[in-house]
């Protein structure tokens, strides 16, 4: 058979998967395959079939795109080319390099022997996006390494590299040199065997502890709270013991179609897929120079100042830590050993590397180190003269071509732009604390940065393992912006009736990590009030404004550092007591502004805090704040703890359609008034029966 994807080499046919850039298990791909199997069991020469993947890896599984579509079910399927492979009296072998991972190495392990490469990665994550493995995987893994281990891979979704798997019995051999010699000469020796039996349909054995099926449902339901694959995935690895091995895969199908056409999964693959849209930058080429960053500067040795020298430092790249005050820069160095300590006492840095890490730290009072950095980032106080003043002094010290990038949560990049003769030289760069722990990245794009600028901020920020989303200018960027809004109505919620723990309680039952309050006292009110003071000139007479927040301030009531904030601390512990002095001080607001409280119910809590995040969001979007809504759902899911089996505050909308979200928003607007007025992106939508993701 004529291809560039099938070859017969001294009696062993070479199958080629190829379909860049993961060589995903498409269609067209299973189609090929199919073929090529055909025709090397039709060649009395052929002895032995070696399938292994091009470029760098065996195979990253199915095509996600392809989840609820026809496509995804048009035969072959992967389980009918595997049921044919285990008919096949010819010994087929699964040569795996790079990784194996979900469909790929379901595939794999329907193969008669698997041999991978040392360093490859095989693995099941389709947990991840709210799915069991639904091509047999459930079934085979577990009578290949035990339930126990099986569980481990199939819950977590890990990988494990390829001498593990061949310590577990998950791969017969590991290749130490180049992976297709080694997989024809294993092919040659097993071709001499007389039988070649399918290893992953025997029985799996029963755990070794009595109710331990029973004793992971209870842990997995506590730890993955609001998420059903889990769950779905542990029945399915007990019926590998309980059923035999055809009645156990057509359980699993069932439950596959049961998640798949989930909302969680669909809202955990918008996720997935948001993530690789929000590396395509309207307006940038996509052959953008992107520059070198060989070291970088940090001004500013406090705690988001530390967290972004360890993620560089942690990803190889040297970093000066510039500081005014040599207290300071010790606090500083002491912040970043201790949690360098911290990971190496939990087992997952090895302490030498953590060594390495910190020498990658150059602590220095002296501003001329910043001289020699390719890019720099100020994460001083939050102030603008402040800020200012400091990028003027960058400008005159900087090298040509230097990035200067100013860490600010809220302050308008192109003023601070401006202060400098190169405008086009500077960004944003909004990390999220703890810096060195949190992925998502705001790169903010100013009226005047460069393309160069802004792909080499994007680029680097994947090089040090964050997710950078792009955003525009305005107060707060897309994140701080939309906060405000649902911190509003969450404090108005006070004064109407609701109580901290009530607010806390319903938005911790929706999903979120922490709910507003308990999340305030965790970061510190006097931060905000801090902003609130500044903003204080400018804030229109006639709007409403609650008063709580500022009082317990008043009262030295700044959260979990002070023993009490909205709610009250006891001695060395986090967990938040309500407080009968808080109460009495949100009467006295209510009572002061006129409001008459009331019962106030879960829902309503939900819909206000939720709904002005959406339609503050879609003011964003049609602002080109951001570029899409999935952007912004990312910036939510990665930021601010919204949970990801929600799929983002935008997606949440839609599965609860933008119609109804619109006609609630209305309702509240005629309630409570110019706060709510309904975002016109927002109304054009629900009124022409559209989506954010008709908006392309």
């Amino acid at each position: 058979m004529a291809s560039d994807n099938y070859s017969v080499r001294g009696g062993t046919a070479v199958i080629t998967l190829n379909n860049p850039p993961v060589n995903a298990m498409g269609h067209a791909v299973r189609q090929e395959l199919a073929a090529h199997l055909d025709a090397a069991w039709a060649d009395p020469s052929v002895q032995a079939i070696v399938i292994i993947g091009a470029g760098k890896l065996f195979c990253g599984g199915a095509d996600v795109k392809a989840f609820n579509t026809p496509a995804s079910r048009a035969e072959p399927s992967s389980r009918t080319i595997v049921k044919r492979i285990e008919e096949s009296a010819k010994p087929v072998i699964a040569a795996i390099h790079g990784s194996a991972l979900g469909l790929g190495l379901e595939f794999a392990m329907g193969c008669h022997y698997r041999i991978a490469q040392r360093g490859a990665k095989l693995g099941l994550p389709e947990v991840k996006l709210g799915l069991l493995p639904g091509g047999g995987g459930t079934q085979r893994l577990p009578r290949l390494v035990g339930v126990e281990a099986a569980l481990r891979m199939i819950v977590e979704g890990n990988p494990v590299d390829a001498d593990e798997a061949l310590k577990m019995g998950l791969v017969d051999e590991v290749a130490a040199g180049d992976l297709l010699p080694a997989a024809l000469e294993f092919a040659v020796r097993v071709a001499q065997r007389g039988e070649h039996p399918v290893a992953s349909r025997r029985q799996a054995p029963p755990p070794a502890e009595p109710g331990w099926f029973e004793a992971q449902r209870t842990k997995i339901a506590a730890a993955k709270r609001g998420l059903p694959a889990p769950l779905e995935c542990v029945a399915c690895i007990e019926a590998a013991v309980t059923r035999p091995f055809d009645e156990g895969m057509k359980f699993e199908r069932e439950r596959f179609d049961v998640l798949v056409n989930g909302t969680e999964s669909k809202a955990l693959r918008h996720l997935f897929l948001a993530e690789r849209a929000a590396a395509k930058i309207a307006g940038l080429p996509a052959d953008t120079p992107v520059g070198e960053v060989r070291r970088v500067a940090v001004i500013g040795a406090g705690t988001m100042g530390s967290g972004i020298a360890m993620s560089f430092a942690s990803a190889g790249i040297p970093v000066s830590l510039l500081e005014t005050k040599q207290e300071a820069l010790d606090r500083g160095l002491a912040t970043i050993r201790k949690n360098y300590a911290g990971t190496v006492a939990k087992g997952k840095l090895a302490q030498a590397e953590a060594d390495a890490r910190i020498a990658r730290i150059e602590p220095t009072l002296d501003f001329a180190r910043v001289a020699d950095a390719d890019l720099v980032i100020e994460a001083v106080f939050e102030d603008m003269d402040i800020k200012k003043e400091l990028f003027r002094k960058l400008d005159a010290t900087c090298k040509t071509g230097a990035i200067l990038a100013t860490n600010t949560s809220r302050l308008d990049v192109n003023e601070i732009a401006a202060s400098t003769a190169r405008p086009s030289s500077v960004i944003g760069l909004h990390f999220f604390s703890p810096a060195n722990v949190m992925r998502l990245v705001e790169v903010v794009r100013g009226k005047a940065t460069g393309p160069e600028v802004i792909a080499t901020s994007m680029a680097v920020s994947r090089r040090i393992g964050k997710l950078p989303v792009l955003v525009g200018v305005c107060d707060g960027f897309v994140g701080n912006r939309m906060v405000a809004q649902y911190a509003r109505e969450a404090e108005f919620l006070l004064e109407e009736g609701a109580t901290p723990e009530q607010v806390d309680g319903a938005l911790k039952k929706f999903g979120l990590a922490m709910g507003r309050f308990a999340m305030s006292d965790l970061a510190g009110l006097d931060i905000s009030w801090a902003s609130r003071k500044r903003a204080a000139a400018t804030r229109p007479a006639h709007l409403r404004y609650s008063k709580v927040a500022d009082r317990l301030c008043e009262l030295g009531r700044f959260g979990q550092k002070t023993g009490a904030g909205f709610y009250r601390y006891e001695a060395g512990s986090r967990t938040p007591i309500p407080d009968p002095l808080v109460s009495q001080i949100i009467e006295e607001c209510a009572l002061e502004a006129g409001i008459q409280r009331r019962p106030i119910g879960d829902e309503e809590i939900v819909e206000r805090c939720i709904y002005a995040l959406v339609n503050e969001g879609a003011k964003v979007l049609q602002e080109g704040i951001a570029q899409r809504a999935s952007d912004i759902d990312l910036i939510y899911v990665n930021g601010y703890g919204f949970p990801a089996w929600r799929g983002g505050p935008m997606f949440y909308a839609e599965t609860v359609g933008l119609k109804k979200v619109y006609e609630r928003i209305r309702e509240f607007h005629e309630q409570q008034g110019e706060f709510w007025k309904p975002a016109p992106l927002l109304k054009k939508l629900a009124e022409e029966g559209k989506g954010f993701r008709d908006l392309g």
